[in-house]
């Protein structure tokens, strides 16, 4: 079993607006995010919003997935992460998270999934000698992931005490998507011909 973490609780600062609710190919960007996840072979979505919550939960009515809440969504990624950690299947044996402002096509999300093996800990996309995102975590690392806490670095002491046990996939060009500000989010748009 696989299941996905959708990231989509900030609150989009150098936005302005909710970067859940950018238009993505036609498409909210979580929708197109939940469709890509399911199409690569999630098993099950699971997006935890925050933010805008109540705008964003109305674009996504029709998705099939399930939506979690961060009420302390200010805090901090990690209260994210433990929220979505906690309400994947406790028999999955992979979990891939990705933020909302990361899109990967299917066709990349399931060569990082099929890439994962379940002797190690971690699958990541690299290019050039840089890690990126959205990565696979082994199923049994689940409760390590509930445990997470900005403290303390949250996902990446996860990644640190287990990185001898890390797989990795060439993204190309991909690994550099990923956008925080309008003008990035328009130079994203027209380099994928989505306009912009």
């Amino acid at each position: 079993m696989i299941s996905g973490i959708i990231l989509a609780a900030g609150m989009s600062t150098r936005m302005g607006r909710p970067k859940a609710l950018l238009d993505w190919g036609g498409q909210p960007l979580v929708c197109y995010q939940v469709r890509q996840l399911q199409e690569a072979g999630c098993d099950e979505v699971i997006v935890v919003l925050g933010h805008k919550a109540d705008n964003i939960s109305r674009e996504m009515r029709t998705m099939k997935c399930r939506t979690m809440l961060n009420p302390r969504y200010q805090h901090g990624r990690a209260g994210s992460l433990r929220i979505g950690a906690k309400a994947v299947n406790r028999d999955t044996d992979a979990i891939l998270i990705t933020d909302v402002d990361t899109p990967r096509p299917a066709v990349f999300l399931k060569a990082l999934i099929d890439a994962h093996r379940p002797e190690i800990a971690v699958t990541r996309p690299i290019h050039r000698g840089s890690r990126g995102h959205p990565i696979v975590v082994a199923g049994r690392l689940r409760e390590e992931l509930m445990a997470v806490t900005d403290e303390a670095e949250g996902l990446h002491a996860v990644l640190r005490a287990h990185a001898t046990e890390v797989g990795e996939v060439d993204a190309g060009e991909l690994l550099d998507l990923d956008f925080n500000t309008p003008e990035e989010y328009q130079a994203a748009l027209r380099r994928y011909g989505l306009g912009g």
